[in-house]
């Protein structure tokens, strides 16, 4: 009898020990892939826009890495978009339209730090699905929907995400008419560059990629709040007026 309790007792023993080595074991995956996967979001490369300020407040959000692409998106498409002047509204106008026409070449558009900014948005879990489309209930999109300077786009903004239903051919339309806001509004910038152009550039061949030529810019400009003017080149005889900023 007391044989038999022994043993009932050495196997409730072995049973209790076996949980817990299972519990332990469980426990050093879990840690081990959550370090794997801390790992992995990191990406060094040289920051090229430290000395800009970073307009983005965003909790829990890298938004240095955030601002970095806005930066780099908007030195790309200015490259692209707007050769004639140093207008930044112009720039965004005109890419906005290209992808509404789907006529973007971002093979052509995008440059080497622009896609080192890419590869580290890559490891930024949060911000993509299984299937490298954004994942709009990341934090960095709630900040921007709560943060835009436009409420009424805001609102179409956060519908859109929680009904899971945001995508280019519905949220273009009230885009539109704001996209040439973005120089001033950075938190709407951000959205533009993540959603339009980092999103897009996963079919892009890095190995392909060059430094763009950057054409010297002519007298044709506008100051940021201005309405768009076009002005003759300082060259020619002009009135007064001419070439000087309004």
């Amino acid at each position: 009898m007391k044989s038999k309790i022994k043993d009932n007792l050495l196997k409730v023993k072995l049973t209790t020990m076996s949980k817990s080595i299972l519990k332990l074991a469980v426990l050093t995956v879990l840690l081990t892939v959550l370090n794997c996967k801390n790992e992995t979001q990191t990406v060094d490369f040289d920051y090229k826009y430290t000395e800009t300020e970073n307009a983005l407040n965003c909790t829990d959000v890298d938004t240095k890495l955030i601002h970095e692409a806005l930066l780099s998106f908007e030195d790309d498409i200015m490259k692209t978009y707007n050769t004639r002047s140093s207008d930044l509204r112009v720039a965004y106008t005109n890419f906005f339209r290209a992808t509404q026409r789907k006529g973007v070449k971002y093979q052509e558009v995008v440059t080497p730090h622009s896609m080192e900014v890419f590869n580290a948005l890559k490891n930024q879990s949060q911000l993509w699905n299984a299937d490298n489309t954004l994942n709009y209930k990341a934090d960095i999109f709630t900040c921007i929907g709560d943060n835009m300077k436009d409420k009424g786009l805001a609102t179409t903004y956060k519908s859109l995400i929680s009904v899971n239903s945001m995508r280019a051919d519905i949220f273009g339309a009230p885009l539109l008419n704001k996209v040439k806001t973005a120089n001033t509004d950075r938190y709407l910038a951000a959205f533009i560059a993540l959603d339009l152009y980092y999103s897009k550039l996963f079919d892009v061949d890095p190995t392909q990629v060059t430094e763009k030529k950057i054409q010297e810019k002519t007298t044709y400009r506008t100051e940021p709040g201005k309405p768009l003017i076009k002005q003759k080149p300082a060259t020619e005889k002009t009135d007064d007026h001419a070439g000087h900023n309004h």
